[in-house]
């Protein structure tokens, strides 16, 4: 079935068929927490803009887990092998992010001058650069127990 939500879907079709069921989870769930925020509205003073932003915050975080929790995303990985192949290549392009983000923030916004500057771009690197890991660790973890499990 062709849908304009097609071009984002991936081609396989159990893949396909899991994110479809993870959007209509989370589409459900941010259904369901506007209806909350509106009714707790009143008595917790949030402005719409608040409201908003959490509830495409569960929204994106409940899709994005449940698919990192899913095992769906490395299916070729099913030896130990090509499971340490890919760790490596999940270090290597976390460190390649670091690199790269480092660098161009220091040629389009320039050499911080204050210590705290150094601390605030470092800090935001290493949290998203360890989330990003983190992300990626536990999809190929479950991914590669998943394939074990099936062969």
């Amino acid at each position: 079935m062709k849908s304009w939500i097609s071009f984002l879907l991936p081609d396989d079709e159990y893949k396909e068929k899991k994110m479809l069921y993870f959007l209509s989870e989370g589409a459900i769930l941010l259904f369901l927490s506007l209806i909350v925020m509106l009714i707790g509205s009143k008595s917790v003073h949030l402005d719409a803009q608040t409201i908003l932003l959490i509830a495409i915050g569960i929204f994106l975080f409940y899709v994005s887990g449940r698919y990192i929790v899913s095992g769906i995303e490395y299916t070729d990985i099913s030896t130990e092998r090509a499971y340490k192949k890919e760790l490596k290549a999940t270090i290597m392009k976390t460190i390649g992010f670091i690199v790269i983000f480092l660098t161009i923030y220091l040629l389009f916004i320039g050499v911080p001058t204050s210590l705290n500057k150094w601390v605030e771009i470092w800090g935001l690197l290493i949290s998203v650069s360890v989330v990003k890991f983190l992300s990626t660790y536990i999809s190929l973890k479950r991914s590669y127990q998943k394939n074990k499990e099936l062969l």
